[in-house]
């Protein structure tokens, strides 16, 4: 196409007078009516001394010069740059100038020739400009949305769009496509890298607006998928008593390189569960989480299960399996199940043994609580386990405080299905009885000035003095027995020197009950 114009009234030259401009020629090729294009130009001092530029002139429609903070003062070779745009009102070609007045000339200097084509029609704008995926893990998706405006004011046609660069993809926009006056369309840009590394693209939109190709500049990076590893593929819980529940730590660590978020964690299999994994959960690369897992049966047998996490991982699934045994809880017997203390002395004691047994499954005692002061329990240090079909022997005392009927129960506690187990208990006090010995003995042969009295707890001795002094009488009571024993005596003669015959024979003396 022939274009005609008409030359400006002064004509443009690169050289005048010490100033000189750069280029010499700008041409604005196809601007769109109500839009703006700018170019830079520069005015360099080639003279040999200092210029001063006071006023920058236009000529042609369409045209403007940014040349604020006049004057300028330029010394030999310096330079200044200025922006001129071209913003055309009407469709068509304009010619013009730009022209300076300095101190080297007393006239105006046009040192600039400017050209502007001027099309009518539309402008097809995107947001955003341009896209950046960032980092994104080989094999997965990553999308952003992309519009599209028609901002002028009439029709634009969109016929089709191309994508450039590898992994990159577009979606819901169906072309051919009209755009009214300022009508949007959003579609998706997606990047799905199979590489690792980084990627640049290109999405281009042909239409029949006045950029007729418009090109949304795309790129992003590859890395590897991050991968989920848990430190053990299987936990066992080995045997469980239905009722009780026991705990397993499990931990997952991303051993890849890129980050791995958890979408969603399950547990399958009766009894089994987990706490503290509550998704969504993030790891970095090389980063570990560490949760809890437990197995609560409630009904005896063999059970399986599992743990699934799922995530963006390259392994998008990660399975832990679980297994328990989950055994009947243990019966817990008491033999007698109760006693009887009968009477005993205050300040006494007496004791008797029952007989605790396991059948079914082992059980183990974890306390025993009496009811009353007067009971006490021993033979068996808690915690204690009784394993299946064996038993314990436990002692428990009965030391009345008062004289009368005393009751109470010694409760037993544990893991079996009958807790607690109880054991009644009955006894009476009474008030201590003062028992004592009386022993008498033939007279000596011998002169004597007494007799002492010795006591044994065996027959045969030995023996133990009981008198303080010597006894002149042939008969001695002796008060410091306790009831329930047997005691052993003998007796000796003693002279005025202090010296004592051989024991006489032995006699013996059984203390009742009180």
């Amino acid at each position: 196409m022939m274009i005609l114009s008409v030359a400006a009234s002064k004509s443009a030259m690169a050289a005048t007078a010490g100033l000189e401009c750069k280029p010499s020629n700008l041409w604005f090729k196809q601007v769109t009516v109500g839009t703006e294009k700018n170019f830079n130009a520069s005015v360099t001092n080639i003279g040999s001394s200092n210029i001063t530029v006071s006023q920058v002139s236009v000529q042609g429609a369409g045209f403007r010069v940014g040349a604020a903070n006049l004057p300028w003062t330029l010394a030999p070779g310096q330079k200044v740059w200025f922006q001129v745009s071209f913003a055309p009102q009407t469709a068509g070609h304009v010619d013009g100038t730009i022209g300076f007045t300095s101190s080297a000339s007393t006239s105006e200097q046009y040192l600039l020739n400017v050209h502007g084509t001027a099309v009518a029609g539309n402008v097809l704008n995107p947001y955003p400009v341009g896209i950046s995926f960032g980092n994104v893990s080989v094999g997965t998706t990553s999308q952003r949305t992309e519009v599209l405006t028609n901002s002028g004011t009439s029709n634009i046609n969109i016929s089709q769009t191309n994508v450039a660069g590898s992994g990159f993809r577009v979606s819901g926009l169906s072309t051919p496509l009209t755009l009214a006056a300022g009508q949007k369309v959003s579609f998706i840009v997606s990047f799905i890298p199979q590489l690792t590394g980084i990627t640049s693209g290109a999405l281009s939109v042909i239409s029949d607006a006045a950029d007729s190709t418009l090109t949304v500049a795309l790129s992003a990076t590859g890395v590897s998928a991050g991968a989920l590893t848990p430190a053990a593929a299987s936990i066992s819980y080995g045997s469980v008593q239905v009722g009780n529940s026991i705990s397993r730590p499990a931990t997952l660590t991303n051993s890849g390189t890129s980050d791995v978020t958890i979408s969603q964690a399950s547990v399958s299999g009766a009894g089994f569960s987990i706490s503290g994994l509550v998704p969504p959960i993030t790891l970095m690369a090389g980063q570990s989480y560490t949760f809890q897992t437990a197995f609560g049966p409630t009904v005896a047998g063999s059970v399986n299960g599992a743990i699934s996490v799922a995530s963006n991982a390259s392994n998008t699934t990660v399975n832990i399996s679980l297994s328990g045994t989950a055994t009947a809880s243990g019966l817990l017997t008491l033999s007698p199940a109760s006693l009887d203390f009968g009477s005993v002395g205050v300040g006494q004691n007496k004791s008797m043994s029952a007989t605790l047994g396991a059948s079914g499954s082992s059980v183990t005692l974890s306390s025993a609580t009496a009811s009353s002061p007067e009971f006490t329990m021993g033979g068996l240090s808690l915690p204690y386990t009784i394993a299946a079909g064996q038993s314990a022997q436990v002692n428990i005392t009965f030391k009345p405080q008062s004289s009368g009927s005393a009751s109470g129960s010694v409760s037993f506690n544990s893991d079996a299905s009958t807790t607690p187990m109880t054991e009644t208990l009955l006894g009476t006090g009474t008030a201590a009885v003062q028992h004592h010995v009386d022993l008498s003995w033939n007279a000596s042969t011998s002169t004597v000035t007494g007799y002492n009295v010795y006591r044994g707890s065996q027959a045969g001795g030995p023996y133990s003095k009981i008198n303080s002094l010597a006894n002149a009488a042939t008969n001695y009571s002796d008060s410091s027995v306790q009831a329930w024993q047997v005691y052993f005596y003998v007796t000796t003669a003693v002279d005025s020197t202090g010296s004592e015959s051989l024991h006489s024979n032995e006699v013996s003396a059984s203390v009742p009950s009180p």
